[in-house]
Order: structure tokens, then C-alpha cells, then sequence
């Protein structure tokens, strides 16, 4: 099979965990398609999105770990996400990025001291012959809060970032690629988190999970 490594269960990608399989329970279809929407759709609009709640460990990276939990920041969503495609053996990997956040940022720059998020997590998704990149971070509800169009994926082309919300403000800018990897790549998260919030990175590193 073709790219069969991205569909391997991994420690963080255990996706056999009873909570990871409920996420996939009941998804009858045939088409390729319609299993990446609804795995897509059950992640986006199933964990709320909250980018101020920070893991440290490694156990906390785990996709049957977040699966129990009711929300999650971005990269826990695409863990789960890729988690559960695989589950069902489509092609699926953890893609990296930074970028600058536009929404909410007194709030941002107050926590993080930027308004920048780093590492973003997104996912990649191979259907059809073709990679394709999917970010269900924004759940409906958010997304209608901030008068921003809501995200949908059924894998025919990519759904990354809504760069602008309907009144035409701007609303998330990409900064930086950081790639794409084929589990979860726990020390460069931490690596990454650690250079661009150092000060944030020595209150909490010990810590298993903060909110801010």
C-alpha cells in the first residue's frame, strides 16, 4: 500500500484506544470522500477550540489521552484528527506551521506575549491520489462568533486557514512552514514553544498541563 507508514498506529497516534475508535463509530460510507468529511466534521465541531490550554508531557500528546477531553488547542485537534483517519487506513500526517492570530489578541498578547501561535497544528490527508492539508481547529460556534466563514474538508482540496473574517478584516496569516511529520514530533513542539515563549516555557515546564 502506498504510503502505508502514515497509517500505522504510533504511541501518540495509538488510535485502537476505545475513545480514538468511538470517534470513527458508525461511519458507514463507502467513499473515500465521505469518511475523511465526517471524521473531519466530528473532530472540528466535537472538541471545542481553546488555544490557551498547554501540554508539557509527552502522555498529553497522545490521541486517546485528548479524545476523553472536551477541548483542545489546535494541535491536539489534528492529533486526533490524523489519529482517527488512520484508524480507518487513510493516509494521514501531522503538518506544522506558525502563524499570526488577529483574532482576540489583546487576550494573546497579554498570555503569550505575541500575537502568534507557534507551532500551529493542521493535518495532511492523502485521497485520491494527492496530498491535501485540513486544519479543524475552529469549531462552528467559534467560527460564528468571530463572523468568520466555518471551514469545511471532505478532502478534494485543501482547507487550511480562513485568512479573513466576512467583513473583510483580516483574520490568520501563515508565517512560517515548519513541514510535515510522520507521528507526532513531541520534542520539536516543546523546542519550538520553548523559542518563541521562553519565559512562558520556564514558568510551566514542569507542568503537565496549564491553562492560561
Amino acid at each position: 500500500m502506498k504510503h502505508k507508514k502514515y497509517t500505522e498506529e504510533t504511541w501518540f497516534l495509538n488510535y485502537n484506544h476505545p475513545a480514538v475508535r468511538k470517534l470513527t463509530t458508525g461511519i458507514g460510507y463507502d467513499d473515500v470522500n465521505k469518511q475523511v468529511e465526517e471524521v473531519y466534521l466530528r473532530v472540528r465541531d466535537g472538541w471545542r477550540y481553546n488555544p490557551y490550554r498547554l501540554h508539557f508531557k509527552n502522555e498529553s500528546y497522545r490521541a486517546g489521552a485528548l479524545a476523553e477531553r472536551k477541548e483542545g488547542h489546535c494541535i491536539d485537534k489534528a492529533i486526533l484528527f490524523v489519529a482517527g483517519l488512520r484508524s480507518l487506513g487513510i493516509p494521514a500526517r501531522l503538518h506544522l506551521a506558525k502563524v499570526g492570530n488577529h483574532i482576540a489578541v489583546d487576550r494573546l498578547i497579554e498570555k503569550l506575549g505575541k500575537n502568534e501561535l507557534a507551532p500551529h497544528g493542521m493535518a495532511d490527508v492523502f485521497v485520491n491520489g494527492k496530498w491535501v492539508k485540513a486544519s479543524p481547529a475552529f469549531n462552528r460556534e467559534l467560527c460564528e462568533k468571530f463572523d468568520v466563514d466555518v471551514l469545511d474538508f471532505d478532502g478534494s482540496k485543501d482547507s487550511v486557514m480562513q485568512q479573513y473574517n466576512r467583513q473583510g478584516k483580516q483574520f490568520m496569516t501563515y508565517l512560517e512552514d515548519y513541514g510535515h511529520f510522520e507521528d507526532v514530533p513531541y520534542d520539536f513542539i516543546i523546542d519550538t514553544f520553548r523559542s518563541n515563549y521562553p519565559d512562558l516555557y520556564e514558568l510551566f515546564k514542569h507542568s503537565d498541563e496549564v491553562v492560561l
